[in-house]
């Protein structure tokens, strides 16, 4: 009865909290402020669908057990109003973060009492702090996308990919003598500064994966070659932007998240590819359309890439946190072992992890 009541008041705090600071809600928040000793997460916006549905099943599952005092599991969207959240009942407020290395930053200046995991589509590197542990729960791949009727052909090379977006081939006819006379438009996802020597800034998860694998150099360091051809959007996995219904438009995509979109039929306004589908690179499709899924050989290419959560390596080994994480994320936890997580898995695009990957941790 205690626990219900805070949450009670727990959801009138949050109200009156959003309402000084908000005038529209994200898409997708917990409708009440979780309690101080939740498990609340926020991070890239590529797999925060999925995990408000995992916020529900596994809430419902606590509930339906019986279960009135386990933490709960919520997770706060990349984008919306406020940009400033309470993420849980006595937390520091926090700027909401956009992307990964932001919600790692987020975690590492704060305790559980704000934050307790990150979501995110990367492995570890060497940026990020001896404390940060990754833990897997599912496998995505990245590819791009093209508006449908447009001049892209179905599929690229990696060889391709890296002179568009090095602005060395710059006309469609350049890839094929049959595609159309017309100018190729690269665009990143991101928070971006366009010139002559290249993109800087900060890129959106997929268009930074995307990059990496064809090896684009940094900027600055390609000579005195002009690589202002590309253009940016603020975010990634949508075609809502004008700039993407340009006929010659090609942008990095998420497969997995894209397959939820239009085959799981979750998207929404404003994380939707519209006209935007996603196409194959070096001859290997990126979605199996019959089996509506990430095509499993293109996800075995370089271009596939597990999922993560980050948390603490304290809080995981902590003795009075480590059953709240692991019932959720660990080997043997709700995500890695339940079928209705496996289901939402599969509902939301991603692949999952065999038994034993699943929950498997890293450090960079």
């Amino acid at each position: 009865m205690l626990r219900l009541a805070a949450r009670a008041a727990s959801a009138l705090a949050v109200a009156s909290a959003l309402a000084l600071t908000a005038t529209t809600p994200a898409l997708a928040d917990p409708l009440v402020l979780p309690a101080a000793t939740d498990i609340v997460g926020v991070g890239t916006g590529v797999t925060e669908t999925l995990f408000t549905q995992f916020s529900t099943d596994y809430n419902a599952f606590l509930a339906a057990s019986g279960d009135t005092t386990s933490a709960r599991l919520f997770s706060w969207d990349s984008a919306g109003t406020p940009s400033q959240v309470i993420t849980k009942a006595g937390a520091t407020p926090i700027i909401r973060p956009d992307r990964t290395s932001a919600a790692l930053s987020a975690l590492n200046a704060t305790t559980r009492s704000t934050l307790d995991f990150v979501r995110t589509t990367r492995v570890p590197n060497a940026n990020d702090l001896p404390g940060d542990l990754f833990v897997a729960f599912a496998k995505d791949a990245v590819s791009w996308a093209a508006p449908a009727g447009g001049n892209a052909p179905q599929n690229l090379t990696t060889s391709d990919l890296s002179n568009i977006y090095n602005c060395r081939v710059t006309n469609w006819k350049q890839i094929d003598s049959a595609l159309p006379d017309a100018t190729i438009v690269p665009v990143l996802a991101g928070h971006l500064s366009v010139d002559r020597s290249g993109v800087t800034g900060a890129p959106m998860e997929s268009s930074e994966f995307l990059l990496k694998a064809i090896n684009y150099p940094p900027a600055g360091t390609d000579g005195p070659s002009d690589r202002s051809c590309v253009r940016v959007v603020e975010r990634g996995e949508q075609g809502w932007d004008a700039l993407l219904h340009d006929p010659n438009a090609i942008v990095p995509y998420s497969v997995g998240h894209y397959v939820g979109q239009v085959y799981g039929g979750h998207s929404r306004p404003g994380d939707d590819p519209v006209t935007l589908t996603v196409r194959g690179i070096d001859g290997i499709a990126s979605v199996n359309t019959a089996d509506r899924r990430i095509s499993p050989p293109f996800a075995n290419t370089s271009y596939g890439r597990w999922l993560f959560n980050v948390v603490r390596q304290a809080d995981w080994s902590n003795t009075s946190t480590t059953n709240a994480l692991h019932q959720v994320f660990g080997t043997t936890g709700w995500i890695c072992r339940n079928p209705t997580a496996a289901a939402a898995i599969k509902s939301y695009g991603f692949l999952t992890l065999p038994v034993g990957a699943c929950g498997s941790t890293r450090h960079a």
